[in-house]
């Protein structure tokens, strides 16, 4: 099971993003966001603490902050606003995994460092703050939260089977892949009807987060055929291989109930997986653990505050923006929406530091703040979603379709190669 609040539309759509903001890349010529003294901030359920954004409200009285959280598909609906040019709004959440799209159209937002950005820069992850950084030096994205990735398991069906339950340990026990594919081999003799891995996809994607190359380098060259990306499909056709992967497909009842059980009792996710599980499985309270991610640091997640074109008072957008998304903020985020800060100060406040009951009394910004703190830097490019995809359509085909991974392989580099030079992307 994934039960993953930030899945919807991560992939396919990169292309459209960057061709709908393109046609926008004239400017706007007459703004069109806040009328008077109305300012308004658009995001996403859960992607700001909404106690944090009703203070905002009250705090800022020179201007009327009308937060609206915009559902379904975000990313077109900004980018037909923008395209438009009508009802745009002044302060826009962009999704991290969206942003490389955003960027090579970075004169549709504003540079937040003609409002004084850098001297904020200190005080935020470097990577994330670069993440939201133009090819020109222009930052269009102040950052909201980062999305670390770790091992989340049941330490009652851990200890049913022999295995440590001490976070410490686990991590030590499972601290590469192999070693992660071993112990689930170890748990799955112990413990009948268990699965060690819920989805292979993620065992891919997190394989690939944890190298510092993607898809596209920066002189537009496509290499996603290359070693680095072979590795990631090998992981998870390697967890297949050794009977590890549920059948299951993630998020269905059969799924939700098997987990609740303890079966699976290990998957690997963000820090906001904490809040889902809390969210889905309240009966589990005090069952699960967190341990190091296998293999090394790797990012899931993360969004961005920006200003747009449209907005008539940047002053005061950026000092909501700064208000909003400082160290004290970003820490109520973490308590109120498992929003794991991207301001390293925040991992030293009480509220981060605090046992938490769900998780047996851990405190688990012992390990998400390490890894949020070592984040590997990799090039993102704004054509990785549409030639990424390809890859993960075919290892999905492997996975529950039985495809030949030869031949899946083959097809997927096929279909890359055709998108790449539809796009542009040299092979």
């Amino acid at each position: 099971m994934h039960l993953s609040r930030r899945g919807l539309l991560r992939a396919g759509l990169a292309t459209t993003a960057a061709a709908a903001l393109g046609s926008t890349a004239a400017g706007c010529a007459v703004p069109r966001g806040s009328t008077g003294r109305t300012m308004t901030l658009w995001y996403w359920s859960g992607g700001l603490s909404e106690k944090v954004v009703a203070d905002a409200e009250r705090r800022f009285t020179d201007v009327s902050l009308r937060p609206v959280q915009i559902g379904g598909y975000y990313r077109s609906k900004l980018m037909t606003t923008m395209t438009g040019q009508a009802y745009i709004p002044d302060i826009a959440g962009l999704r991290g995994e969206d942003m490389a799209s955003y960027l090579p159209n970075a004169d549709q937002f504003v540079d937040l460092r003609t409002l004084g950005a850098e001297k904020f820069k200190d005080q935020y992850l470097p990577w994330k703050w670069d993440a939201g950084t133009a090819p020109d030096g222009s930052l269009i994205g102040f950052p909201i939260d980062a999305g670390p990735v770790g091992q989340f398991y049941r330490a009652d069906t851990f200890e049913a089977a022999g295995l440590p339950t001490d976070p410490a340990e686990v991590s030590a026990r499972t601290s590469t892949w192999e070693a992660y594919f071993a112990t689930g081999e170890t748990l799955q003799k112990k413990i009948k009807g268990a699965y060690w891995v819920v989805d292979i996809i993620a065992v891919y994607n997190y394989a690939i987060g944890q190298g510092t190359r993607r898809f596209v380098d920066k002189n537009r060259h496509f290499i996603g055929d290359q070693e680095h990306v072979r590795r990631a499909w090998d992981l998870a056709l390697e967890a297949r291989r050794r009977g590890l992967v549920s059948p299951m497909l993630s998020g269905t009842p059969d799924a939700i109930a098997a987990t609740e059980k303890g079966l699976p009792p290990d998957q690997l996710g963000a820090s906001w997986v904490g809040g889902d599980l809390k969210l889905n499985l309240p009966k589990t309270k005090g069952t699960w653990r967190v341990a190091q991610m296998p293999g090394g640091p790797a990012n899931d997640g993360g969004s961005f505050l920006s200003i747009t074109q449209a907005c008539r008072d940047r002053e005061q957008a950026f000092e909501i923006i700064t208000w909003l998304l400082g160290a004290d903020n970003q820490t109520r985020g973490f308590v109120d929406a498992g929003l794991f800060p991207s301001t390293p100060a925040s991992y030293r406040q009480k509220a981060m530091l605090d046992p938490d009951p769900f998780f047996g009394g851990q405190r688990t910004v012992d390990v998400f703040g390490p890894a949020a703190e070592k984040i590997p830097v990799a090039y993102n490019s704004p054509y990785d979603v549409a030639l990424g995809q390809p890859i993960k359509d075919e290892l999905t085909r492997v996975s529950q379709a039985g495809k030949d991974p030869k031949r899946a392989w083959k097809d997927a580099m096929k279909t890359c190669r055709r998108i790449a030079d539809h796009l542009g992307v040299s092979v």
